[in-house]
C-alpha cells in the first residue's frame, strides 16, 4: 500500500493542479456557439463578436493568458500582460512540457510586459501600466474587457495619477513606513493616488463590459485587496487619505503634485457609482485547492476534514496548534480520546487558536465531529493560509520547511514528556508546502516531517534545535536522510499561499 508520505504528495499535487492556469480557466470559462457566441462566465453569459479585449497583471497570469487565448480563439482582438521580469526566459529553460503550456504560442495577439524587479513598481512596469490604460480607454459599449489578476499584480500596475511621479509615489510610501504605517494604510494611500487601482481600471474602461478572472493569494480572499482592486469599488476615499497622511505628520512636507492631486474637488466620475458594468470572479483560492485534496484523500480512503482556508500567524506558534491537534487526534487514535489528558491539550489547542485570531476557525465544532469518529479510521486534516516567520538566524530557509521543523520538535519534546501513548501505535505525518512551489529562497516548496524525525536526526548527529534558531530548515532537510523529507515539486506557475495536511492512520 502507498505510504503516507506519497498520500500526503499525492494531495498536495492535486490541490495545486487545480488552481494551475490552464485547468482553472477552462473550468472557470467557456465559449459557446449557438445563437450567436457567447462567453460563459461561471453561469454569466456575455455575447461576444470578435470585440473581445485582454489585460492582466500578476506572477500567474502570463499562464492565466496562454489558457484563455486558447479558449476564446479569433474573438480576442488585442491584449496586454504585465508579468514578472524574467518569467518567460525561465519556463522556456525550465523545458517541461507543463511549463510551456504557460508561454504564449508564436504569433499571439497578446503584447508580453515585463517588470517589476524583485516585486518593486520601476519604469517597465509603469509602460506596461500605462499600455493598460491606454487600451481601457479606448474601449466602447460594444466591447468586452477580460482582466486577468493574480497575486503579486499591484507592483506589475503602477500608474500614479499625472502629475506625480512614480518616485514620489514611492518616496512618500516609503516615509509612511518608516513612520509605522500599517499595510493597509499603505494600500489606501497607494490606491488614492493611483489610475488604475482601487476600481480605477473598471472606471476607465467604462462603458465596455469588464469581466475580471482573478486568482487569490490573500487570506480572505478580498477582491479590493488582492492586487490592490483595479476592477472592485473601491472602500476609500481621498478623505481617508488625507487623514493617514496627518496621522504620521506628511501633510505639510507633500510633493507638489501630491498637493494638486489630492486638493482637486472630487470630479463626478462618468462610470457608474454601482459598478454594474464589472463582473469580478474568483476563479481560484486556497479554500478551493483544500476542496480538491479534500476529495482526493476521501477517495484514498481517509475521512477528510478542512480546518481553515485562513491560517496565520507566527510560525512558531501555527507549529504549536498543528502539534496540540496532532496529539489531541493520536490520544483519540489510541482509545484515550476522554480523560484529563486530552482534556489539557483541547484547553491549550483552544487558547492558542483564539490568540491566533484565526477567521472562520471554528475548532469546538471541529473537535465535537471528531469525537464521532470511530478510532483506527484513516484521517486526514488539511488546512491553508500564510504564517510569517520572525528571522533570527542567517540560515537558508521558507516558512512551510521551519514550520514543519517546528511541528517535528514539538511532538519530539511532547513525547519526551510522556504525555501521549506509545508511539508506534499510529502513523502520523504532516505536511506544509507553497503552492507556488517555491518556499522562501530555496528549490523546495516545503517539507514532510513525523513524530520520529528528531529523535532519528540525532542519531544522523543533527541538532533541530541549533537549525531552527539559525532559521536554517532548509539546510537540515538536504541533509537530513538525504532530502527525502523535502517536497520538491518544481515552480507550479500559479500561487494560492500555502497548504498543510495531516495524515494518521493506524
Amino acid at each position: 500500500s502507498m505510504s503516507l508520505r506519497e498520500h500526503a504528495l499525492a494531495l498536495f499535487r492535486s490541490a495545486v493542479g487545480t488552481v494551475r492556469p490552464a485547468p482553472m480557466l477552462k473550468r472557470a470559462v467557456k465559449l459557446q456557439g449557438d445563437g450567436g457566441p457567447q462567453l460563459l462566465v461561471k453561469e454569466q453569459a456575455f455575447p461576444v463578436k470578435r470585440n473581445l479585449y485582454l489585460v492582466g497583471f500578476g506572477k500567474a497570469v502570463l499562464g492565466m493568458a496562454a489558457a484563455a487565448e486558447e479558449i476564446l480563439g479569433d474573438h480576442l482582438i488585442q491584449g496586454i500582460i504585465n508579468v514578472p521580469l524574467g518569467i518567460q526566459e525561465s519556463l522556456q529553460q525550465a523545458g517541461i512540457k507543463k511549463m510551456q503550456e504557460m508561454l504564449l504560442k508564436p504569433h499571439s495577439k497578446i503584447q508580453v510586459i515585463e517588470g517589476a524587479k524583485n516585486n518593486l513598481p520601476d519604469p517597465e512596469a509603469l509602460k506596461g501600466a500605462i499600455a493598460i490604460q491606454q487600451l481601457a480607454e479606448g474601449l466602447t459599449a460594444d466591447d468586452l474587457l477580460l482582466v486577468l489578476i493574480s497575486g503579486g499584480g499591484s507592483a506589475l500596475l503602477p500608474a500614479p495619477i499625472p502629475p506625480i511621479l512614480l518616485e514620489e509615489k514611492e518616496k512618500l510610501t516609503k516615509m509612511l513606513a518608516s513612520r509605522g504605517a500599517a499595510i493597509q494604510e499603505l494600500n489606501t494611500v497607494r490606491k488614492t493616488l493611483s489610475l488604475l487601482k482601487g476600481g480605477g481600471l473598471a472606471r476607465l474602461a467604462y462603458p465596455a463590459q469588464v469581466v475580471s478572472l482573478i486568482l487569490s493569494d490573500v487570506i480572505g480572499d478580498p477582491l479590493d485587496i488582492i492586487a490592490s482592486g483595479p476592477t472592485a469599488a473601491s472602500s476609500h476615499s481621498i478623505q481617508d487619505c488625507l487623514q493617514i497622511l496627518t496621522k504620521y505628520n506628511l501633510l505639510h512636507s507633500l510633493p507638489k503634485s501630491v498637493e494638486t492631486v489630492l486638493s482637486r474637488s472630487p470630479t463626478k466620475p462618468t462610470a457608474p457609482e454601482d459598478y454594474s458594468h464589472v463582473c469580478n470572479v474568483l476563479i481560484g483560492s486556497n479554500r478551493l485547492a483544500l476542496e480538491e485534496a479534500k476529495r482526493q484523500a476521501e477517495g484514498l480512503g481517509y475521512t477528510a476534514v478542512i480546518l481553515s482556508a485562513a491560517v496565520q500567524g507566527e510560525v512558531s506558534q501555527v507549529a504549536m496548534l498543528y502539534c496540540q491537534l496532532i496529539q489531541l487526534l493520536h490520544l483519540g487514535f489510541t482509545g484515550l480520546g476522554e480523560g484529563p489528558l486530552s482534556d489539557g491539550v483541547r484547553g491549550n489547542l483552544l487558547q492558542l487558536a483564539a490568540e491566533l485570531e484565526i477567521p472562520a476557525l471554528d475548532l469546538a465544532e471541529f473537535l465535537q465531529a471528531l469525537r464521532g469518529l470511530g478510532p483506527k479510521r484513516p484521517l486526514c486534516i488539511l488546512a491553508g493560509g500564510e504564517t510569517t516567520v520572525q528571522l533570527q538566524g542567517t540560515g537558508k530557509g521558507g516558512r512551510n520547511q521551519e514550520l514543519a521543523l517546528r511541528v517535528a520538535l514539538g511532538l519530539h519534546r511532547a513525547q519526551d514528556m510522556e504525555t501521549s501513548s506509545p508511539p508506534g501505535s499510529c502513523e502520523i505525518i504532516f505536511l506544509s508546502g507553497g503552492t507556488d512551489g517555491q518556499d522562501g529562497p530555496t528549490e523546495a516548496a516545503g517539507a514532510f516531517c513525523s513524530p520520529e524525525l528528531v529523535g532519528e536526526a540525532l542519531q544522523e548527529g543533527l541538532d533541530v534545535e541549533a537549525f531552527l534558531s539559525n532559521n536554517d530548515s532548509y539546510t537540515f532537510f538536504s541533509q537530513f536522510q538525504d532530502g527525502h523529507h523535502l517536497l520538491v515539486t518544481g515552480l507550479t506557475g500559479t500561487n494560492v499561499m500555502d497548504i498543510q495536511a495531516i495524515l494518521i492512520r493506524a
